[in-house]
């Protein structure tokens, strides 16, 4: 267990036109998944998505998986590569 975690996360941005918001999933962490309708509330979101997800991971004893770079990460053209850093004291 770690004090502290940094994980990229991919912003998965809609299309022109459309109403839906951001999407954020977290590659490194299957089921990672979270959305919001700003930038701020996304990044806020991932977060709050992250440390929960860890926070599961650690109480079940599961294996963390080390973090992908960001640069092995693909995003596509409408996608951004953010990395989400959280604490996490014992």
């Amino acid at each position: 267990m770690k004090n502290r975690y940094v994980y990229p996360a991919i912003f998965d941005y809609p299309g022109e036109g459309s109403d839906d918001g951001i999407s954020v999933s977290i590659p490194d962490l299957p089921g990672a998944y979270t959305c919001g309708d700003t930038d701020e509330e996304a990044l806020y979101m991932a977060k709050d998505c992250l440390a929960l997800h860890l926070y599961g991971m650690e109480a079940d004893d599961d294996d963390i998986p080390e973090p992908s770079r960001v640069p092995d990460v693909g995003a596509e053209a409408n996608q951004s590569v953010v990395l989400i850093d959280v604490w996490m004291p014992k």
